[in-house]
């Protein structure tokens, strides 16, 4: 069940979603404002709309409907209360103090399978509470989210640029003492409803084994991975360090 995930860009932590979306809605509001005079908007009789002036830039928002469903049988994710799954999301829309005094919203990566990664905000979220037990707790929740996508900055592709490894960039062959390697066995997905194993993305372990989901390239390299967003589960994975680049995370 859980496809779908939010990577915080600036620690890499994952916050997952129980389930696929319901539906998505992409909208984009172009830049554009009325054109001004001096004693206010410039309008005529003549006119059947306002002149508009393009601004450039714009805005691109998807909607996303979320379902968290605990009761379900088989769920993967363990919790008495539905708002234990809910509440990571609902923090992402709240601000924490910058650097500069202000509040700021996280950056963060909406993925869904190869499809989907996209950078932005969680501007608002709407949570609709169901199926309570007799003490009050609920146990399904409907939340509708506003995300907003943002823009890379110049800071944002220099940091990307020095955390990523491009596949260019690595050896042709990487030579690595055996006790110099870790092994990893692929766990922790669950079954995809299917029949088939659960699968677990190379990512989700970069980030557990390096602290960072970019340096997914090196365990692909290393373990000739051609698809790194589906691995079965059970197999293992040598994990080599990153001194093996002259680099560190």
């Amino acid at each position: 069940m859980e496809r779908v995930a939010f990577l915080l860009e600036k620690t890499g932590e994952r916050i997952p979603c129980l389930l696929n979306p319901t539906s998505v809605v992409v909208r984009r509001l172009a830049g554009l404002r009325t054109r001004q005079s001096g004693t206010g908007p410039l309008t005529g009789a003549g006119l059947k709309d306002d002149p508009l002036l393009s601004t450039g830039g714009g805005m691109t928002e998807i909607l996303l409907d979320l379902l968290f469903d605990i009761s379900l049988a088989g769920a993967s994710v363990a919790a008495e209360d539905v708002r234990d799954l809910t509440r990571p999301l609902a923090e992402l829309a709240e601000g924490s103090e910058g650097d500069d005094g202000y509040g700021e919203l996280p950056l963060v990566r909406f993925v869904w399978g190869k499809a989907w990664n996209v950078l932005g905000v969680v501007a608002a979220l709407a949570e609709r509470l169901e199926q309570f037990t007799p003490e009050g707790t609920p146990q399904r929740a409907w939340l509708r989210m506003r995300f907003l996508r943002t823009g890379d900055t110049a800071s944002d592709v220099a940091d990307r640029q020095n955390s990523d490894l491009p596949l260019s960039d690595l050896p042709e062959s990487l030579d690595i003492p055996p006790d110099q390697l870790r092994v990893y066995q692929v766990e922790g997905a669950d079954d995809a409803g299917d029949g088939e194993p659960g699968t677990k993305r190379l990512d989700e372990i970069a980030t557990l084994q390096y602290g960072n989901p970019a340096w997914w390239r090196l365990i692909a390299a290393f373990n000739n991975i051609d698809n790194p967003w589906n691995l079965k589960v059970g197999s293992n994975l040598n994990i080599p360090p990153t001194s093996s680049l002259g680099a560190e995370t």
